[in-house]
């Protein structure tokens, strides 16, 4: 695989459906978006609006013209999901931008997402593109038990907030899919395993685990994670349960040990075993990145 390429679910025999390895933060097997084909076809998010002509060339290569994509669905505002809506939608002129309602604003003036993204990711802001407002009349709000049309298949839209109060998962019961978004972990190929995504501010570990529960009740056969690509569901679900649950417990286990948070973040930041998968620096700054929201989560519980 590589940055750009496109590639089609073949997990579980699904049809229709591929995806765009965007090669997020400049790292292979990192971010996806999805194609869904049909007769209004779907992009499912659109990664950091970097490299965004790698998701047109995606949908070329199945036969969809900018001007016949119906529906760029947004998992949720953070902007390595969301970042390149803008773009997209003004390179798609007839494409409704779907959000969950509490995110809409921030694609209309995306002024206080950027603000807090550079916070989140610190140098990392030098892989995003500046995100583009996206016209009010462009944007359809949705919420939990929403669907979106696709004329022959349907997309239905699950409210799994633990990750983001503004995060959604899409289900496409036809194929047996879920699109999971940050809701089940992130996904490593290399490894098939699935790894903790935990940023601040908003991670719950309560509401994420709940979350996982939504995603189960759909009962879906492939998991087709942003980061990174489809799998098969199998356990999945309860191997992310039992990680998230451990990697809570672990950051804890270690402010109580070190007694300073600055050390924490730093000691998990050199104690990542992602190195050699994701190379130095993004290893390392998503495991300060995941370290700061448990200890924000941690903060909240004695509030």
């Amino acid at each position: 695989m590589a940055i750009g390429d496109s590639f089609d679910v073949t997990v579980g025999g699904v049809d229709g459906i591929s995806y765009v390895d965007t090669g997020m933060y400049g790292t292979a097997e990192y971010g996806a978006v999805y194609v869904v084909e049909g007769e209004d076809p779907a992009i499912v998010d659109s990664g950091i609006g970097t490299n965004y002509g790698a998701i047109l060339d995606g949908l070329a290569e199945k036969g969809i013209a900018p001007e016949d994509l119906g529906t760029i669905a947004l998992t949720h505002v953070h902007l390595d999901h969301a970042g390149g809506a803008g773009y997209l939608a003004e390179a798609c002129p007839n494409a409704d931008v779907v959000v969950h309602e509490q995110g809409a604003r921030h694609l209309v003036d995306p002024s206080r997402l950027v603000a807090g993204t550079k916070q989140a990711v610190g140098d990392q802001w030098e892989f995003y593109a500046d995100p583009k407002p996206i016209p009010e009349d462009r944007i359809r709000e949705v919420t939990g038990g929403d669907t979106v049309d696709l004329g022959d298949r349907e997309l239905r839209i699950h409210h799994t907030p633990g990750h983001a109060p503004h995060q959604v998962v899409f289900e496409e019961s036809d194929e047996s899919v879920v699109f999971t978004a940050d809701a089940a972990g992130i996904y490593v190929p290399e490894l098939d395993s699935v790894r903790q995504t935990t940023p601040p501010p908003n991670f719950d570990l309560e509401q994420c685990l709940a979350d996982l529960h939504t995603i189960r009740d759909c009962d879906p056969a492939v998991l087709c994670y942003a980061h990174f690509g489809p799998a098969a569901a199998d356990d999945r679900l309860g191997e992310y349960a039992d990680a998230l649950t451990e990697w809570v417990g672990a950051v804890e286990r270690k402010r109580d040990e070190l007694g300073d948070d600055d050390a924490v973040i730093e000691y998990f930041g050199e104690h990542t075993s992602m190195i050699e998968t994701w190379g130095e620096r993004k290893a390392t700054a998503e495991e300060r990145m995941n370290t700061r929201g448990v200890l924000s989560y941690l903060d909240s519980r004695t509030a």
